[in-house]
């Protein structure tokens, strides 16, 4: 499929909800793969569900944590899945086979996992109330430095390129490191027109462009140009692009995005589930898509190439896209649409492979028209894909999975899986204790190797903010402790909803 004809030429955002995708459990937080035809999808039970985008169904379910999963990162081939879950652990997966191939445990709750945009051996991980830490899937890490303020309230990023590292502290101030020493080479307070700053909740960076988009305490998102940022250096004073911002309700933003081409910014509202849709060039608001009334929003992500967003609220996953209207003028333009069935008169040589009515046409030079090869092995790389540094497309990159059939009542003969053991019986005891020693038994599962990761200074008492719900008022702790006396009857599963909703 040659994505180039794809692309609308009208408005290129979401207009209108385009169906939903339920994983069972709880819904938390998801992330598109570099090429957008996997979703993951992390849930209140630890569970990650892998969705195929294209036919909407899900490719594969893996058990990943025993807590809730709050952060999700692809690295770039799609191959490898990093998590992270409440219990301050971070899990890196292999998603062809679903196997867990490291678990690093962290002393503190871990905000946010981001895998190096170039390299799959590094990420980033935000531990809370801690510095940000670059990590190595071996095990080695190193502390991303502070600074002079000495606040502990760090969101980090890497850039497009992986070349940098942008933090941001809750005084608003925002450093820039490069990658190889870790050495400052810029930073610049976010101010609100007077000298007060404003606490940095998050830093995004579009796939296209070199913008990054800043979301603050006040309630705007900034955005910037990350050439201006490293040519203003340490202690720069640069402008914002744009500022973004709800003037009528003054909404609070949870989660904001570029769109897959950078020319959008998606933010979701943290007091309803509402979509709010800017076009970055010039800063006007273009839509606003709202969703059920009462529901809160979780995540938001848009599409790598596609105009579609996903939300996450109440535990669903909501699409968002554009009305397909089928016009087949726009491919043909002598096509016409007719209202009823017309009587067509053929002529008599219509389909005949050589017209002997017809004389040979020719054209304005007087020469006849050469039949010209038309090249249809040659596969051009798709222009959405590939970064403008590189030259072809990743053959390696994991773009599908298969899918196994579910048989729910085998034939005889049929193949008995590898890692499931044939039944004991007295009959399989003797054949076994007559076999020789060349029957090799099925190969057991590997051990996950799991590190632990020193990180001085860090605060072991803290609750993760999705654990931490707000403190309820005497009348609502009374009648909660009025239930507690009651005999619990309630499975885990119900807990988690109650803990969370």
């Amino acid at each position: 499929m040659n994505l180039e004809l794809l692309e609308s030429f009208g408005q290129n955002h979401p207009e209108e909800f385009d169906g939903t995708l339920d994983c069972v459990s709880i819904a938390i937080t998801c992330a598109f793969n570099r090429h957008g035809t996997l979703l993951a999808v992390g849930c209140n039970d630890g569970r990650i569900v892998i969705w195929d985008f294209l036919t909407r169904g899900i490719a594969k379910v893996i058990n990943a944590h025993v807590h809730p999963v709050c952060s999700l990162s692809w690295s770039r081939d799609g191959h490898k899945l990093l998590t992270a879950a409440t219990d301050n652990t971070v899990s890196l997966w292999t998603i062809m086979t679903g196997e867990c191939d490291k678990i690093f445990r962290f002393p503190s709750p871990v905000l946010k996992v981001q895998f190096h945009p170039r390299d799959s051996t590094r990420f980033i991980v935000c531990p809370m109330k801690h510095a940000a830490v670059l990590m190595n899937i071996n095990g080695t890490h190193q502390i991303i430095p502070l600074d002079d303020d000495s606040d502990l309230n760090i969101v980090a990023s890497f850039d497009r390129r992986g070349k940098y590292v942008y933090t941001g502290n809750a005084k608003g101030r925002i450093l820039v490191f490069t990658i190889k020493k870790l050495d400052m080479v810029a930073s610049f307070k976010v101010t609100t027109g007077t000298l007060n700053t404003t606490a940095i909740k998050s830093i995004e960076f579009a796939r296209r462009g070199n913008c990054f988009l800043v979301n603050s305490a006040d309630r705007i998102i900034r955005v910037y140009e990350s050439g201006e940022i490293l040519a203003c250096g340490r202690g720069g004073e640069p402008e914002p692009i744009q500022k973004l911002q709800d003037l009528v309700n003054k909404t609070l933003w949870k989660k904001c995005c570029f769109s897959g081409d950078g020319e959008y910014i998606v933010a979701g509202s943290a007091r309803q589930h509402s979509l709010y849709i800017w076009e970055k060039g010039v800063g006007n608001l273009v839509k606003i898509l709202h969703g059920t009334k009462g529901e809160l929003l979780l995540d938001v992500v848009w599409h790598p190439v596609r105009p579609i967003i996903v939300s996450i609220s109440s535990g669903l996953v909501s699409i968002w896209a554009q009305n397909q209207v089928e016009n087949w003028s726009a491919f043909a333009p002598d096509f016409k649409e007719l209202d009823e069935n017309v009587e067509y008169e053929e002529h008599e040589s219509e389909f005949d492979l050589e017209d002997e009515d017809k004389e040979k046409e020719e054209n304005q030079n007087g020469k006849e028209e050469e039949d010209y090869e038309v090249d249809v092995t040659t596969v051009e790389p798709i222009q959405a894909f590939v970064s403008s540094d590189e030259e072809s497309e990743d053959n390696s990159a994991l773009l599908y999975l298969h899918v196994s059939p579910e048989i729910e009542e085998p034939e005889e003969g049929w193949a008995v899986p590898t890692d499931m053991p044939p039944e004991e019986t007295p009959m399989n005891e003797k054949k076994r204790g007559h076999s020789n020693s060349d029957v090799s038994p099925s190969p057991k599962k590997k051990k996950t190797k799991s590190l632990d990761i020193d990180l001085p200074g860090a605060p072991l008492d803290e609750i993760h903010p999705l654990l931490n719900v707000k403190k309820p008022n005497e009348k609502g702790q009374s009648k909660k402790s009025n239930r507690s006396q009651k005999p619990r009857q309630k499975s885990d599963k119900s807990k988690h909803k109650e803990y969370y909703w």
